[in-house]
């Protein structure tokens, strides 16, 4: 376990380094600058002692003091405190801008890169880690790009600087500086001793955590209804137990040692060390006041420093983790690209799978979800996919509609392959379980895929789908935003996306068991939809109800991802695997073809 996070974060710190090339000269610059600021912290210290000394000086030898001389000083102290709080927040200036920049470059990247991905890959868990992405971990990035760089090195640079120039003024004033210093490392040393790992499983628990939680709240009315509560919260009570046992046993003793370090950096002692000791050097007439003030102040400032280098650690630690997470997706597999000479209009409306397979992993463990399937469907034929669940019916389909492309083997449209059909879903139309409504105006939802359709033909489509009297009877007809006021039931949204399908009119035509997830009320009038979309057209259908598959041209019998047989029903039904599935199949109002 040890050895998986140590990889964890030595690929988080690659990430990360290849993440924040683009804006690596700025954050250089940043640096540089925060140097600068730094060093120039100590001039103050240097002033404030000069201008001590001629202060004492004069008060001791009972003579007038030296005004411009002290005046001086002060104006060099006021000069040196000005330019470096100036050049500091010029610092700060050009990280905040390479911040701007890594955002922009980021999201730009993955919206790229997103655009090109498999339609596939969309699950509810891979829109989650693109919020997650877009939000969550830009924004952790942030502090490490706009902050870490200038206060980290001002956090290193200026105390270094001040403590050689406490050892410059007197090496004895230097050693109080610092005299509880080898105390705190010893117990913060030992306190982060396996921090990094720590931090990727907690980061790993919170995940599961926060998983656990949308799981539970977005379930919520299911396991309601289904009396579930109780082992639904259960999941979700056990995860949050588990990190809360986890952080606990790790944050426990973390707390005393950091107690015993912070105790050794507390302001009243290292005021009594550095100015008990130094009131006895100045009793011992080897240093002056100014000096042992000058170096108090110094060794004031070694905690906040600290403080801020531990603070920045904690955020590469984090910061390495959300940049994986952001290299996973910037380098996300896509598509194949295809060349716009290659680029082909199908010759028809045939389609042909020749020995496609498909896996949903790589490697040698790989599973064939899809394994050298065979067929053709002839234009203005219905072709049903039939076969138990896992058979690999709705990964043909999705490949018909190239949410991804297959492994092996090739998909033709028209005898084109399918990515070097132009303009795919003019040709391709789909209509499946999930009716795909985006949370824009009913109107817009059936404009999706024919933008410059007009209002006639739009409630033409709506007419023929079995959903214009719906819609007008909504208060704000075809302008009722859906999801939000829209009030539409299931089936009342898979006909608004079947309006959407015949909108369109695309040729080919895929059918994933698109009354599955409707009462019954509503199958009748979405099957009176479906007839008026299919006719004249090549169909992919997936149903598992007799009179649909009966009535059909060709029908095609899966099982673990391979043909076991087709043909028309009659030809298959003395099939055992074909006459199992025909026994178990539901019946309902048939598809008239």
């Amino acid at each position: 376990m040890a050895d998986e996070h140590k990889a964890q974060q030595r690929d988080g710190e690659r990430a990360l380094r290849e993440l924040l090339k683009p804006v690596s000269g700025r954050l250089a610059a940043g640096r540089l600058l925060a140097v600068v600021s730094g060093v120039l912290a100590v001039v103050p210290y240097i002033a404030l002692v000069e201008a001590g000394d001629l202060l004492l000086t004069a008060a001791a030898d009972g003579v007038p003091v030296d005004g411009p001389g002290v005046r001086r000083w002060l104006q060099v102290l006021l000069a040196a405190f000005g330019a470096r709080l100036l050049i500091y927040f010029v610092a700060l200036l050009v990280t905040h801008l390479a911040d701007i920049e890594f955002g922009r470059l980021a999201r730009e990247g993955m919206v790229r890169r997103l655009a090109s991905a498999p339609l596939s890959w969309f699950t509810g868990v891979n829109s989650g880690r693109v919020r997650k992405g877009l939000q969550d971990d830009i924004g952790t990035v942030h502090h490490l790009i706009a902050h870490q760089p200038v206060d980290g090195t001002v956090a290193v640079v200026m105390p270094v600087a001040l403590m050689i120039y406490a050892f410059v003024v007197d090496w004895r004033l230097g050693l109080l500086s610092i005299a509880t210093l080898p105390l705190y490392v010893l117990a913060t040393a030992t306190s982060m001793r396996g921090m990094g790992e720590k931090t990727v499983e907690m980061d790993k628990r919170l995940s599961s955590v926060s998983a656990r939680m949308v799981e539970f709240v977005t379930g919520i009315s299911v396991v309601k209804a289904f009396g579930r509560v109780g082992r639904a919260h259960d999941r979700y009570q056990q995860s949050a137990d588990e990190f809360y046992d986890f952080y606990f046993a790790w944050v426990k003793p973390l707390v005393r040692l950091s107690a015993l370090g912070s105790s050794f950096l507390a302001v009243p002692l290292l005021l009594l060390i550095n100015v008990g000791g130094g009131a006895l050097l100045v009793r011992a007439d080897v240093v002056s006041a100014a000096d042992v003030l000058a170096t108090a102040l110094i060794a004031l400032l070694i905690p906040n420093a600290i403080e801020t280098l531990m603070n920045a650690a904690w955020s590469r630690q984090m910061a390495g983790a959300a940049a994986l997470r952001l290299d996973g997706l910037l380098h996300l597999d896509v598509l194949a690209p295809v060349r716009l000479s290659d680029i082909e209009v199908p010759s028809g409306n045939a389609v042909e799978f020749d020995s496609v397979s498909y896996s949903y992993t790589a490697g040698d463990s790989a599973v064939m979800a899809v394994d050298s399937v065979d067929f053709r469907m002839e234009p203005g034929t219905i072709t049903a996919l039939v076969g138990p669940s896992g058979s690999g019916k709705s990964t043909l389909a999705t490949l018909l509609a190239r949410f991804d492309d297959p492994t092996s083997g090739t998909i033709r449209l028209g005898g084109v392959p399918l990515p070097h059909v132009g303009s795919l879903y003019s040709h391709v139309g789909f209509v499946l379980q999930d009716p795909q409504l985006l949370g824009v105006s009913i109107r817009d939802n059936i404009l999706l895929g024919r933008p410059d359709a007009t209002e006639e033909e739009v409630r033409a489509a709506a007419r023929a789908a079995q959903v214009l009297d719906e819609i007008d009877a909504l208060p704000q007809g075809f302008d009722t935003v859906y999801g939000s006021d829209s009030g539409l039931s299931g089936g009342q949204a898979q006909r608004v996306a079947i309006a959407r399908a015949l909108l369109v009119d695309a040729p080919v035509l895929i059918l994933d068991e698109a009354t599955a997830l409707t009462d019954p009320e509503s199958q009748y009038e979405i099957q009176q939809a479906l007839s008026t979309l299919v006719r004249g057209k090549t169909v992919l259908l997936i149903a598992h109800r007799p009179e649909v598959i009966a009535g059909v041209d060709r029908i095609v019998l899966l099982d673990s991802g391979r043909v076991l047989a087709s043909g028309t029903h009659d030809e298959l039904i003395d099939h055992p695997a074909y006459a199992r599935l025909w026994t178990a199949a539901p019946t309902s109002e048939g598809l008239q073809s």
